[in-house]
């Protein structure tokens, strides 16, 4: 089967494509007849060099989102993976000729179709006396040796638009933009990884990865690439890349070394998320600085894709201070990013937190019966949670994103890396104010502000009215805070049913003489029968809101987990009284 697609039509797709893109975009025009963009403003450019480029679609925001003042005047696009066809390239350069611009520059990467459909294109307009060059380039940097067709033409090719966009701008001549782009273009190289392979409109995907391998060197039409790779960790990928592509017994490497000046191109090919390109970017970074090479300026974005194909390119390129100016040269391209003109190398990137300001002068008490027992119940509660993680992941699924184990795991985590450090506060209200400091800041998710907020204010009836009323009043506090900003009510099936359940119980704490393990027994019975009844119940708040009540057939994870840390809370004082 081809994979799904958003189109009108396979075989219009290239042509709606940039129609789209023109429609949005009052800078440019289609030339009638032909799937050629321009420049809206041919007229301004009389007197100067216009650049033409282009090849198969599917590879957007290139070739039509970096035209503009100061990058492309056009472009010419044919079908997707497809060469454009010679009459429309010849149009091209015929409409920018008749516009009165000083020779045209055709810049093409490296593919058998493009440098033949743009050469003849180009040959027949000469013939018609019209001045036309040609500049083909290939930065692959993934075979190791060269073949007669030498280097593919990869996103590198993005960073030629803007170079030679700019010496157009400033109106250089023909031929010595020819030459100035040549020479960047030889000192410039791009590497191609991903996870899968793309499928063109009403196709297959040209080829299949296993889950646990991945693509190295790969093309930008869903070619597979030289060799492939186990899946490993995001700096494990980019080391094996940037080590590729600047072996120096590589024909094809980048002559990167120590000291080196580079502009550093992390192009998204289509379908990686923007968690992961973040994560790429970091990586090689960290990786290109730990060997002393200098990053002047990093692009991260989608520059030149493969439709869909979940992957990346890294592209390095060498440059000096007059290249910079030119990469740093305005433009109203608008696919090109809005770039720092500052060097990456060499700055600041974190600032000191602010201090904490301190509740008070008193100091923590620690140590001591209430210090042990409330480490062996934060314990207890921990193992729970992480036993609970699969469970809760499981329920949540059904509602959610399937992350509120992992969310009370990374909760449970952090409390033993905090019992690791000292005995816990021994006066409840500086435990209870602590656990909430340390669920704000790593518990993360809607659940750590939740747990924060109910902690936080139950803390404060603690502070001045020891004995068990005031633990009463903690949990009316706390259920208090969390409805407030949380805008749940008991019967709304979330965590706040179990709490708000057990909270009921917990007022027989008033009463003098009570029981306060019969209470508590009392208190852990009502939470986790409300945990239960809550897969009867439509969701009235929360994520499990958006979803239709029928699809929620199991109990809410956040009910499921308050009464889990419950029942462990009763299990832990059982044992200790026994």
């Amino acid at each position: 089967m081809s994979s799904k697609k958003l189109v009108n039509s396979v075989t219009g797709c290239a042509d709606d494509a940039l129609a789209g893109l023109v429609a949005c975009n009052p800078d440019l025009q289609i030339l009638q007849g032909h799937r050629v963009a321009l420049r809206s403003d041919l007229e301004s450019l009389k007197g100067r060099v216009a650049l033409l480029s282009g090849g198969g679609s599917g590879h957007e925001p290139a070739h039509a989102g970096f035209i503009g003042k100061g990058m492309l005047t056009g472009v010419i696009a044919g079908a997707v993976f497809t060469s454009p066809a010679v009459g429309s390239i010849l149009a091209a350069i015929r409409a920018v000729a008749q516009a009165g611009t000083a020779g045209t520059l055709l810049i093409v990467k490296n593919y058998t179709g493009d440098r033949l459909n743009f050469g003849l294109a180009r040959e027949q307009a000469r013939a018609e006396g019209i001045p036309v060059e040609m500049v083909v380039i290939g930065d692959d940097s993934a075979f190791t040796s060269l073949k007669k067709a030498g280097r593919r033409g990869l996103c590198g090719t993005v960073l030629i638009h803007k170079v030679a966009g700019a010496l157009a701008e400033a109106g250089v001549g023909l031929d010595d933009i020819v030459h100035r782009v040549s020479a960047a273009a030889a000192v410039m190289g791009t590497l191609g990884a991903s996870l899968s392979s793309c499928s063109v409109p009403g196709s297959k995907p040209t080829f299949q990865l296993p889950v646990d391998e991945m693509e190295l060197g790969l093309g930008i039409h869903g070619e597979a690439g030289v060799r492939r790779l186990k899946m490993a960790t995001a700096d494990e990928v980019v080391k094996t890349m940037i080590d590729h592509m600047t072996d120096p017994s590589s024909e094809s490497h980048v002559p990167v070394r120590p000291g080196s000046l580079v502009v550093l191109v992390v192009n998204n090919l289509g379908g990686l998320s923007f968690l992961e390109l973040g994560i790429m970017a970091d990586a090689a970074v960290r990786c290109l600085e730990a060997r002393g090479v200098k990053i002047a300026r990093a692009l991260v974005g989608t520059f030149m894709s493969a439709l869909e194909m979940a992957g990346i390119s890294l592209t390095l390129l060498l440059v000096d201070d007059a290249l910079l100016k030119l990469i740093d040269a305005k433009t109203t391209a608008s696919a090109w990013p809005n770039v720092a003109r500052v060097p990456v190398t060499g700055r600041t990137r974190s600032r000191a937190a602010p201090t904490e300001k301190p509740e008070g002068t008193e100091p923590t008490a620690t140590g001591g019966a209430s210090s042990q027992r409330a480490a062996a119940i934060l314990q207890r509660v921990c193992a729970t949670l992480l036993g609970l993680e699969e469970h809760l992941n499981a329920l949540d699924r059904a509602a959610g994103d399937g992350d509120c184990g992992t969310t009370h795991s990374r909760a449970a985590r952090a409390i033993q890396e905090w019992l690791k450090e000292g005995p816990p506060p021994s006066r409840p209200d500086q435990l209870l104010s602590g656990l909430s400091r340390l669920l704000l800041e790593k518990m993360g998710g809607s659940s750590g502000a939740l747990y924060g907020l109910f902690l936080t204010a139950a803390a404060q009836p603690l502070k001045a009215t020891p004995g068990l009323p005031a633990w009463t009043a903690a949990m009316d506090a706390g259920l208090e805070a969390m409805q407030r900003y949380g805008k749940a009510a008991p019967g709304d099936r979330t965590m706040l049913d179990s709490l708000w359940a057990a909270g009921q119980e917990l007022h027989a704490l008033k009463t003098p003489g009570a029981d306060v393990l019969q209470v508590l027994s009392k208190a852990v019975k009502s939470a986790e029968a409300a945990a239960e009844a809550t897969k009867k119940m439509e969701a009235g708040a929360g994520r499990a809101s958006y979803i239709s009540s029928a699809k929620l057939e199991q109990p809410d994870p956040g009910a499921v987990a308050a009464a889990a840390v419950l029942r462990a809370i009763l299990e832990t004082l059982q044992s200790q009284s026994a």
